[in-house]
């Protein structure tokens, strides 16, 4: 008898361990697969980190550094996987990501909490949906590795916002509450709201940091209204310890969103936690937004990123060019491209390190050095683009609108300070938007030299970053003009 036991536990054992190498295997295929459909990068921000614990009862577990990787892969990616094991003919009903507790100290009164995101076939029963709020420890989007302090570039237009987030990622006593950061696209908001998520995380492991868009806090409020669950969105959301919302110009006119935005906001700061908040424009030029909200994000600093100057590009394009050499040290860019480029993509970061990259790349391919000629072939569609259609006349017009003066006098010999700034203004903004050089813009201004010119930007860069109503001037008439 005890002989047919045994052998029929090592049967049960040779049926466990081929199970367990079958979903190995079937692991190692899927992970080909998806390295092949969705690319290099992705896998390897994404799949690579994944480690398989093992499978029990339908469920593959696997192992991950961050719940926001597994949040993000069980959402983005949880079905392909499921997929893939069926295909290798493996029963997965339900994939299981969690982050394995840090070890405890001695000292340690509480252990580590848990941190897991799941993803399945089939509708959660009634129980699943009242816990699912729980069951994903903090529900944000992932965070970029590459955007961290190390490689933000502060120039004049960004080093306010850039000390403010820095400020805010030291931790300590709340000294303003909310940080609001606002700017046009590829200015670097989302860049110093990644930076001190990261920052944050390595100073304090055990701090809450929840990272995500006004979009996805939308979704998860709406979730939780329709599985009947808003005791576990407000856990969820008001237990972190650094709230980071991006884009919030996406709840404007959403009534029930903003009600609870609002609640979530008062109950965060009356706990001394942090929140971060990102938008396209200030908060006072948010339309569909309640002004109760309006004024509690005016509470803290607001920070305008201001459009790069022509210094701080070629310092990105410098920094970003060190980075891409690391991948291409047989292509060798030629003197003045670098400055080429930054004097002629002028309005997006992101497009201007997007046309780096694609020179590198084909460089590399065709085995060319990067020459200026090369540079216009290669990027001929980015530069079109980018070519600045402003007219002088258009901004003298626009300028003379904002300040209630009249074109004539814009153009007009009169020192008076109430129409000398607008003119500065107005110049400032042709040697901006413009391609038109010096002396030209001079003479479009009613015949003035070129020195007068080079004094009226300088002079407005100097009252930007002291003057708020100047600063704010700048920008809308800027904003009115590129629309």
């Amino acid at each position: 008898m005890e002989k047919a036991w045994t052998s029929l536990e090592a049967v049960l054992n040779k049926k466990k361990k081929n199970g367990s190498e079958m979903t190995k295997d079937s692991w190692g295929r899927v992970r080909d697969e998806l390295q092949q459909e969705i690319g290099r990068d992705a896998f390897n921000n994404w799949i690579k980190p994944l480690e398989l614990i093992g499978e029990e009862n339908g469920v593959a577990r696997f192992s991950v550094p961050t719940s926001f990787l597994g949040d993000w892969v069980a959402r983005n990616y949880g079905d392909r996987i499921l997929q893939g094991f069926a295909k290798g003919g493996c029963s997965i009903e339900r994939l299981d990501f969690s982050v394995p507790a840090r070890p405890r100290q001695a000292n340690e009164g509480r252990p580590a909490p848990r941190q897991a995101a799941r993803s399945g076939r089939g509708e959660p029963s009634q129980g699943d949906r009242g816990n699912r709020a729980r069951e994903i420890d903090l529900p944000g989007s992932p965070l970029d590795a590459r955007f961290t302090f190390d490689s933000f570039v502060v120039g004049k237009p960004n080093e306010l916002a850039h000390a403010a987030a820095r400020r805010v990622a030291e931790g300590g006593a709340v000294t303003f509450n909310p940080l609001f950061l606002y700017g046009g696209v590829g200015l670097g908001k989302t860049h110093l709201m990644h930076a001190i998520a990261w920052e944050v995380q390595k100073r304090q492991p055990d701090a809450r940091v929840l990272y995500l868009s006004a979009e996805q806090f939308m979704y998860r409020f709406v979730q939780s209204l329709r599985f009947k669950d808003m005791m576990g969105f407000k856990e969820m959301f008001r237990s972190v310890d650094v709230l980071m919302v991006d884009d919030v110009q996406f709840i404007a006119g959403k009534e029930s969103t903003q009600d609870e935005f609002f609640h979530t906001f008062n109950a965060l700061v009356d706990q001394n936690k942090q929140i971060v908040i990102s938008a396209d424009r200030a908060p006072g030029e948010i339309d569909g937004l309640e002004e109760r909200i309006r004024s509690r994000l005016q509470w803290g600093l607001v920070v305008d990123l201001h459009p790069t100057d022509y210094e701080l590009r070629l310092g990105i394009l410098q920094s970003k060019s060190e980075i891409q050499a690391g991948f291409y040290p047989d292509v060798r860019v030629a003197d003045g491209v670098l400055e080429f480029l930054a004097h002629r993509i002028s309005t997006n970061v992101r497009v201007l390190e997007g046309a780096l990259t694609r020179l590198y790349a084909f460089a590399s391919l065709v085995g060319r050095e990067v020459t200026l000629e090369v540079a216009q072939e290669c990027l001929a569609d980015i530069l079109r683009a980018s070519d600045r259609k402003v007219t002088i006349d258009e901004i003298i017009r626009k300028v003379a609108d904002h300040y209630n003066l009249r074109l004539s006098d814009m153009l007009s010999p009169r020192r008076a300070r109430s129409v000398a700034r607008p003119r500065q203004v107005a110049m400032f903004l042709a040697k901006t938007l413009t391609s038109k050089s010096l002396p030209e813009i001079g003479r479009r201004f009613g015949g003035r030299d070129h020195t007068t010119v080079i004094h009226a930007v300088r002079k407005i860069e100097e009252l930007r970053a002291i003057d708020c109503q100047i600063a704010e001037d700048v920008e809308l008439l800027r904003r009115m003009l590129e629309a």
